[in-house]
């Protein structure tokens, strides 16, 4: 039986959560024309069995090489030994035997080459997907490892709590590195891991978070961690986008005037205006244009695209509060209530003392209480 269909639909937390439940067996498809991106994932009795993704590496020698498991001479040799055309499997068979890595070390690092596949496809919010099931003899036979899905939904739980820690540093992905300046001319020894030097290597001050992720086949996630660390050690500072040239600037204050004619027509209860006036300003104005937009397409009860459009929000700023507050609200409307409870829980997490918490915890509580009577009610 196939299962398919829209992200927007259906989210991919919950795709899991479901595949997870109901014990499934086969191979779970997303695409992302936004990311440019696919992936796949194997599932075995509920449980992930292996999980790739076209923008990050995943063999076994690329993962043992990127985490400095192994040299380029041990993959050679390994290579040699087993012949041209060997399985995965068995160079990863031929690495251990030689004594390069230890089997337990090598079920460690294709773990941990899941749980980023995992994560990575976890932050889409747009996208199609696809779970076909098929027989346990047909899945992929050089599966070494079973990870439970529950316990990599927790941990992505636990991701968005970082998240919000990181937040503090690095508000958007789409913010620019530089090198900071030496204080008092005085050029200072770095003392620095192989993955944040991967990352000083990409910094032309041009490429954003989300481009030097991109080109180092990275996962946003440990990204965004590694340019945490850089900030706060003062090795790295964050700048905004540039501004547009000169000959840009009209389309700059067009979008201003757009921004501002929108929150005029919701102020008037013009909805129709308002949503017209954000769509012109969301690729200047960004993360607000796009609330305002979505605000207008609730007030107007086109709550489908008002979703879509707080996703696309999401995806763009992950890290602003009010988007995943107005999430929640949305989700609710269109009856996606796990999204619903992800998105306030996030929001609680990241402002628990802000003006809107008290809406949020009341709403959230309702939800839970409303999510456990149906479920009673579904057990007779």
């Amino acid at each position: 039986m196939a299962i398919e269909g829209p992200l927007r639909e259906l989210g991919i937390h919950d795709v899991f959560q479901l595949l997870d439940l109901s014990r499934k067996t086969g191979a779970l498809r997303v695409t992302s024309d936004l990311r440019d991106d696919e992936g796949v994932v194997y599932f075995a009795n509920g449980k992930v069995t292996q999980a790739s993704i076209r923008s990050l590496p995943t063999s076994v020698d690329q993962i043992l090489r990127a985490a400095g498991k192994v040299s380029e001479a041990d993959v050679a040799a390994a290579r040699e030994r087993v012949g041209p055309g060997a399985a995965p499997a068995a160079l990863a068979d031929a690495l251990v035997a030689a004594g390069a890595v230890s089997h337990r070390e090598l079920e460690r690092q294709v773990r941990l080459q899941i749980e980023a596949v995992v994560f990575e496809m976890m932050s889409w919010e747009e996208g199609f997907f696809s779970f076909e099931e098929i027989p346990a003899a047909a899945l992929p036979s050089d599966t070494r490892i079973s990870v439970s899905t529950e316990s990599l939904l927790m941990e992505g739980a636990r991701r968005i709590d970082e998240w919000s820690r990181i937040a503090a540093k690095v508000p958007s992905l789409r913010m620019i590195p530089a090198f900071a300046p030496v204080a008092g001319g005085h050029e200072a020894q770095l003392d620095l891991l192989p993955h944040e030097w991967e990352v000083l290597t990409m910094i032309d001050g041009d490429r954003d978070l989300q481009a030097i992720a991109a080109g180092l086949g990275r996962s946003e996630f440990e990204t965004a961690k590694v340019a945490y660390g850089l900030v706060t050690t003062g090795v790295v500072e964050l700048r905004q986008p540039r501004r547009r040239s000169r000959e840009t600037r009209p389309v700059e204050a067009a979008g201003g005037s757009s921004l501002a004619a929108a929150r005029e027509a919701m102020a008037a209860a013009d909805y129709e205006s308002a949503l017209d006036a954000a769509r012109g300003a969301t690729d200047e104005a960004g993360t607000e244009a796009r609330l305002l937009a979505a605000r207008a397409l609730a007030r107007l009860e086109r709550h489908r695209e008002a979703l879509d459009e707080l996703r696309g929000a999401v995806h763009a700023d992950p890290l602003t509060p009010a988007v995943h507050l107005d999430l929640g609200f949305a989700a609710v409307r269109v009856g996606e209530f796990v999204t619903a409870r992800a998105s306030w829980e996030h929001f609680l997490r990241v402002a628990p003392t802000g003006p809107d918490a008290a809406r949020a915890k009341s709403s959230l509580e309702a939800l839970t209480r409303l999510m456990n009577l149906m479920e009673a009610h579904a057990d007779g």
